[in-house]
C-alpha cells in the first residue's frame, strides 16, 4: 500500500495561478541513502505505511504522491533581507512537493531543501550540505520538544555529491531534506504581489490564506486588517516561544516568516548557552540585527511590512490598531510559556513578577539557560540546588517561587543529572562523528534524548495540534 486510508491529498496552491510559482523538475541524485525518517509525523499525514522503496521514490526521486501536485512548484516571493528589499527572491534550492490534510484536518505542505536548481537559484547549485540537513533535523526536533510552533523535518537522504562551500570544509557531503509545514506563504509572498502592483493576485492570496489558515476571519471590507491582526497574534506567540526556548533564528527576514506563525528554514541558528540579549547566531550579522534580544523588534518590523503589502487591498487600512497588541501578547505569551517550562501552574498574582525575576537572575548569574529550567522544574521541591543559586536576585526569585505549590520532577527525565541541550559544540561533535567515521550513533542518540525531554514536558501541558 503506497499510502494509508488516512492520506488526504489537498493540492490547493495551484489555484493561486502561475504568478506565484514555477513548475520545476527535481535533481537526479547519484545516491540516495536514508538518514532520517520521521515516522510519527508520517503516520499523522497518512504516509506511515510507505515502505523503504516508496519512501525513497517520493522523498528522494520525488515521484508525485497519489492525487497530489503532478509537478513540483518553486515558489516566488520577495523580502527584506537584513533591512534591504530584495525583489529577486524565490525558492532557489527547494520546492513545494505536495499538500495534504493531517489527522486534525489542517492543510499542510511538504516542501524540500536541496532538491536542485530552479529559476530562482541565482547561480547556486540548488543543493543542501549533509551538515546543513543534520542541523535542521536537530533544530526542528528540539524546537518541537520545547513546544515551539515549528516546521517538522520529515525525511533526510544523503545524495552522494561533493559540494563546495565557503563556510564548510569542502568538498562536503550533500543531502535533500523534506519538511512538513503548516504553510509556505511568507510575508514576502504578499510583498511580491504588492511590489508588482498585482491587486487581483493580492486578493486571491488573501482569500486563499483566510480560507485555509484563518477561516474565522470571514469576509468584509475590513478583512485585510483582521487578517493582519490574526497574523500579528500568531507571530507574537512564535516570537515568545523562540525567546523562552532560548532560540536565536539568525535570519528573521520577511521571506523567512510564515503567515501562520510557524518557524521554519533553520540555517545559522543557535540555542543560548547562557541568557544573553546580545547573542548572535549568524556570523554575518555583524550589527546584531537579529540578536536574541532583538528578535521581537525584527518580528514587529516585518509585520509592518506585511501591513504595507496589504495596503492595495484597503487604502485606509490602519496598521497601528492591527499591530497594537503585539507587545502585550508577546509579554503575556512569554509569561505563560516561561511558567510552562518551569512546570508551574499559571494564574497567580505573582506570575509576571516571577517571570521578570527569573530572567533577572539568569542574566546576572550566568547559569546555563537549559540548566536553570531543568533544575527549577516543578518549583522549589525539585532537585537539590547547588551553590550557584545564591545572591540577592536568587533570594528574590526564591521568595516568589515559594508562592507556588511545588510539584517536583514527575518524570524520569527530571531525575537525570543534566538536561537535554543543543548547543553549538554538541552539534559540531555530532557532525564530526559523521564526517570522520560515518558514525550516526551520536545523532540518533541526540534525537532520542530530545524526544525524551519533549515527552516529559508534554506531560504537563495539553497537547498542541501542531
Amino acid at each position: 500500500m503506497p499510502v494509508s486510508a488516512s492520506y488526504r491529498p489537498a493540492p490547493r496552491y495551484v489555484a493561486l495561478g502561475g504568478e506565484l510559482y514555477d513548475e520545476v523538475a527535481a535533481a537526479r541524485f547519484p545516491r540516495r541513502e536514508l538518514r532520517f525518517r520521521n515516522q510519527r509525523w508520517a503516520e499523522r499525514i497518512g504516509l506511515g505505511t510507505l515502505d523503504a522503496g516508496e519512501w525513497e521514490a517520493h522523498f528522494a526521486r520525488f515521484e508525485p504522491l497519489s492525487g497530489n501536485l503532478p509537478t513540483p512548484l518553486a515558489l516566488r516571493y520577495h523580502g527584506h533581507q537584513f533591512d534591504v528589499y530584495n525583489p529577486h527572491l524565490g525558492d532557489g534550492r527547494g520546492f513545494l512537493f505536495a499538500q495534504l490534510l493531517d489527522d486534525s484536518g489542517r492543510l499542510l505542505d511538504l516542501g524540500t531543501k536541496g532538491s536542485g536548481t530552479t529559476p530562482w537559484s541565482r547561480g547556486g547549485d540548488g543543493r543542501l550540505t549533509l551538515k546543513g540537513g543534520v542541523r535542521e533535523v536537530l533544530a526542528t526536533e528540539m524546537l518541537e520538544a520545547l513546544g515551539v510552533p515549528t516546521s517538522k523535518s520529515l525525511s533526510l537522504f544523503e545524495t552522494g555529491e561533493a559540494l563546495m562551500r565557503g563556510d564548510e570544509p569542502s568538498p562536503t557531503r550533500s543531502s535533500v531534506l523534506v519538511r512538513l509545514s503548516h504553510s509556505h506563504v511568507r510575508f514576502g509572498t504578499f510583498q511580491r504581489l504588492a511590489y508588482r502592483g498585482d491587486v487581483a493576485g493580492l486578493e486571491r492570496l488573501l482569500s486563499y490564506s483566510v480560507a485555509n489558515y484563518y477561516p474565522e476571519i470571514g469576509d468584509g471590507p475590513d478583512r485585510p486588517a483582521r487578517f493582519l491582526a490574526a497574523v500579528t497574534r500568531a507571530s507574537a506567540s512564535l516570537c515568545a516561544a523562540f525567546m523562552v526556548a532560548g532560540f536565536v533564528h539568525g535570519v528573521l527576514n520577511s521571506d523567512n516568516l510564515a503567515i501562520t506563525g510557524e518557524g521554519f528554514d533553520y540555517g545559522p541558528y543557535r540555542f543560548l548557552p547562557t541568557y544573553d540579549l546580545d547573542f548572535v547566531a549568524a556570523y554575518f550579522d555583524g550589527q546584531g540585527l537579529y540578536a536574541f534580544g532583538h528578535q521581537p523588534r525584527a518580528f514587529l518590523r516585518n509585520l509592518v511590512r506585511l501591513g504595507e503589502a496589504l495596503r492595495p487591498l484597503s487604502r485606509d487600512i490602519a496598521l497601528a490598531p492591527a499591530l497594537a497588541d503585539f507587545e502585550t501578547r508577546l509579554e503575556q505569551a512569554v509569561t505563560a510559556k516561561t511558567l510552562a517550562r518551569l512546570g508551574l501552574a499559571p494564574g497567580g498574582d505573582a506570575d509576571a513578577a516571577l517571570v521578570a525575576a527569573a530572567y533577572a537572575f539568569l542574566q546576572e548569574s550566568g547559569i546555563g539557560y537549559d540548566r536553570f529550567f531543568f533544575d527549577l522544574h516543578g518549583g522549589l521541591a525539585g532537585r537539590a540546588l547547588k551553590d550557584r543559586y545564591t545572591g540577592a536576585r536568587w533570594d528574590a526569585l526564591r521568595g516568589l517561587l515559594a508562592l507556588y505549590e511545588p510539584t517536583g520532577p514527575g518524570d524520569d527525565y527530571f531525575g537525570r543529572d543534566a538536561p537535554s541541550t543543543l548547543l553549538i559544540d554538541e552539534i559540531e561533535s555530532i557532525w564530526s562523528a559523521i564526517a570522520r567515521d560515518d558514525d550516526w550513533s551520536p545523532f540518533e542518540a541526540k534525537i532520542r534524548d530530545i524526544r525524551a525531554m519533549g515527552a516529559a514536558l508534554r506531560g504537563e501541558r495539553a497537547k498542541a495540534p501542531w
